[in-house]
C-alpha cells in the first residue's frame, strides 16, 4: 500500500471516530470536547468542516449551536417529526418581554429590565425564564447595592438554533418561532425605541470625544 493511501485511510477513519463522537452524544459538543475523546494528533476542526459539509444535503445536518457541534433533522423535514415532538409550555406577555430584553440588550439588571418594560417585574417571571434554562446570573454590576446581571445561556443558542448571541434573530423570525406567543406591535416598539436610545447614547459618546475643549 502506497504512503499516499496509507494516509487517505488515516484521516478516513479519524473523520469516522469524529462523526462517531458526535452521533453518539445527547448533546452538542465542542471541537475540544470531542478532541479529549481522540488522539491529540488529530485534526478534530477540519474533520468536523469536511462533516458539515458531506451531511450538507442529507437528512441529518450537523450544524454549530452555540459554538458547539451537534446533528439536527434537516429544517425542511422537520415536518415528519412534528407528532413527536413534546409541546412546549408557551411564556406569558411578562416572560417574552423579559426575554427579549434581555437576550437584546445582556447584561441587564432587573431594575433596567423594569425600566425598559415601563412596569414591575415579578420574580416570577425570572424564575421561570431560569427554570426553562434559557437565562442566568451573570454577575453583579458594580454600582450601589451591586444588583444581580441577567444574561441568556448555551440552552438559549440551542434551543433556537443560534451559532452564537450574534446572530440573534430579529423579532419576526422570534414570532414565527413557534414555541413563543406571538410578541404584540408593544414589545415591536419598546426594543425599537430602546434600540434608538441606545444609538443615541453611542453617537452622544462617539461626538463628546470631538468637542473642543472651553
Amino acid at each position: 500500500m502506497s504512503d499516499n493511501q496509507q494516509e487517505e485511510d488515516r484521516l478516513a477513519q479519524e473523520k469516522r471516530k469524529v462523526e462517531a463522537v458526535l452521533f453518539a452524544s445527547h448533546h452538542p459538543l465542542s471541537v475540544k470536547d470531542i478532541s479529549a475523546r481522540l488522539d491529540e494528533s488529530v485534526d478534530v476542526a477540519s474533520h468536523v468542516d469536511a462533516l458539515q459539509q458531506d451531511y450538507e444535503k442529507r437528512g441529518l445536518n450537523l450544524v454549530e449551536v452555540g459554538g458547539r457541534w451537534a446533528f439536527r433533522t434537516a429544517a425542511d423535514l422537520s415536518f415528519l417529526l412534528r407528532d413527536e415532538v413534546e409541546e412546549v409550555r408557551k411564556l406569558s406577555r411578562a416572560g417574552v418581554e423579559t426575554l427579549a430584553i434581555i437576550a437584546y440588550h445582556q447584561p441587564v439588571t432587573r431594575a433596567e429590565i423594569e425600566e425598559l418594560r415601563g412596569v414591575g417585574l415579578s420574580k416570577g417571571t425570572l424564575d421561570v425564564l431560569m427554570e426553562a434554562g434559557w437565562i442566568r446570573p451573570a454577575g453583579r454590576k458594580q454600582t450601589p447595592g451591586r444588583p444581580v446581571l441577567y444574561g441568556t445561556t448555551d440552552e438559549f443558542l440551542i434551543h433556537f438554533g443560534l451559532a452564537n448571541i450574534s446572530d440573534l434573530p430579529g423579532l419576526d423570525e422570534l414570532k414565527a418561532s413557534g414555541l413563543l406567543d406571538p410578541i404584540d406591535d408593544a414589545l415591536d416598539n419598546l426594543l425599537r425605541d430602546s434600540a434608538a436610545l441606545d444609538a443615541q447614547e453611542q453617537l452622544e459618546d462617539d461626538t463628546s470625544d470631538e468637542l473642543p475643549l472651553t
